[in-house]
């Protein structure tokens, strides 16, 4: 046997299995978080647009908002009659163990743990960029973080923190009225007015800009909760969080999603 033959044997087996390439890279395109986050994204979209009355709730999806310091983005708007509904989503598998003063929760995916930041927290800088761009008063709008299925709690969790349903309930529990029809209509064109249109340049401007948040702190390191729930990995999207190596005892900022997304700031 010499080389033009494994050359052949090589050529006609690829012949016969060349769909095993594309499925492959498909597969792996899935796993990926940031298509996982986009999933995610588009079934609360979808759970939300059909549970809930379209003259009542309007829904702005993937807002990214001006800031004193940058941007912000959001997964969720909704816009009703009974306030402002500040929607972020979790698209994360495991056991979930948090508490609403918790600065950090817990993901653990059998043996191995990771330490994320408290996405009430992270909805937070969210809501208050929103109360400051649409001068509403606090008790108007509402911080609510939804999780997908894969995910399970192991913790009892605050009414705003749930799955999809338990989330259209607690929004459906609202019915005191805090806008007229009128000032619905002001505040959505208001909204269209100052949030930044969806681009690539806009979100690597975004990225950028929590590159550079993470770099600053890092020197004088003083990252504070607020603005490392700012921060996502630019890798993934998945959000950044502080982590220490095991050996050295050394902290640093890693990526949420690890072990699948192995991101550093340096």
């Amino acid at each position: 046997m010499d080389f033009y033959f494994f050359v052949n044997l090589f050529i006609n087996a690829l012949s016969q299995f060349w769909f095993v390439i594309p499925l492959v890279l498909f597969t792996s395109l899935l796993r990926s978080p940031t298509i996982k986050g986009l999933i995610g994204e588009w079934y609360v979209n979808k759970k939300l647009v059909s549970a809930l009355d379209n003259q009542q709730y309007k829904l702005f999806k993937n807002v990214t908002l001006p800031t004193e310091d940058g941007t912000t983005q959001i997964d969720h708007i909704l816009l009703s009659p009974f306030g402002l509904f500040v929607i972020e989503t979790k698209n994360m598998q495991g056991w979930i163990f948090g508490s609403e003063r918790q600065a950090k929760w817990t993901q653990q995916i059998y043996k191995h743990k990771t330490s994320f930041q408290n996405p009430l927290r992270q909805n937070f800088k969210h809501t208050e960029t929103l109360r400051e761009l649409l001068s509403l008063p606090k008790e108007a709008v509402h911080s609510v973080v939804i999780f997908t299925a894969r995910a399970e709690f192991k913790t009892t969790m605050p009414a705003n923190v749930g799955y999809i349903n338990q989330a259209i309930k607690f929004i459906k529990n609202h019915d005191q009225v805090c806008f007229t029809e009128q000032q619905r209509i002001e505040l959505a064109h208001k909204l269209e007015t100052k949030k930044l249109q969806p681009s690539i340049k806009t979100h690597v401007a975004h990225i950028k800009h929590v590159k550079e948040i993470i770099k600053d702190k890092e020197q004088t390191n003083e990252i504070t909760n607020v603005e490392l729930a700012a921060s996502l990995c630019p890798r993934c999207n998945s959000e950044l969080v502080p982590r220490k190596n095991r050996k050295t005892k050394e902290g640093f900022i890693g990526c949420s999603s690890y072990p699948k997304c192995r991101y550093m700031s340096h």
